[in-house]
């Protein structure tokens, strides 16, 4: 049996919000930025280690906080950047990754397996 508050808000059921883990990206699926600041983090807990970061200004005059992969980098203060979406887990604030082989970002050098993540052309 219904109730009379089930009866009265038959159907009215609203959608739950959507919530965007990149919101600086402004629903693009990327944005150039330009590095402020080039350091290294420690990741949580129960991982050790020295992670590259790099503090990165958009197009839309935000501040992020942007993982490095891969081995080696040439970033310096006032590269510019084109930066995706992807956090880093244990690394705390950092959600957007640059992306290898754009702009001034160069790839990763002897690289072998996953050549396309990390910006080297393919040997074919």
């Amino acid at each position: 049996m219904s109730t009379i508050r089930q009866l009265v808000s038959r159907n009215k059921r609203e959608n739950k919000a959507f919530h965007s883990r990149v919101r600086h990206l402004f629903n693009c699926p990327q944005r150039r930025g330009v590095v402020q600041r080039v350091f290294i983090q420690s990741p949580k807990k129960p991982n050790s280690a020295k992670r590259k970061v790099a503090n990165v200004r958009l197009t839309t005059r935000s501040m992020v906080r942007c993982h490095i992969p891969g081995e080696g980098h040439n970033l310096t203060k006032h590269s510019v950047v084109l930066v995706r979406g992807g956090r880093c887990q244990d690394l705390i604030g950092v959600r957007y990754k640059p992306i290898r082989g754009v702009l001034d970002f160069l790839p990763v050098r002897g690289r072998r397996s996953r050549l396309s993540k990390y910006g080297v052309k393919s040997k074919n």
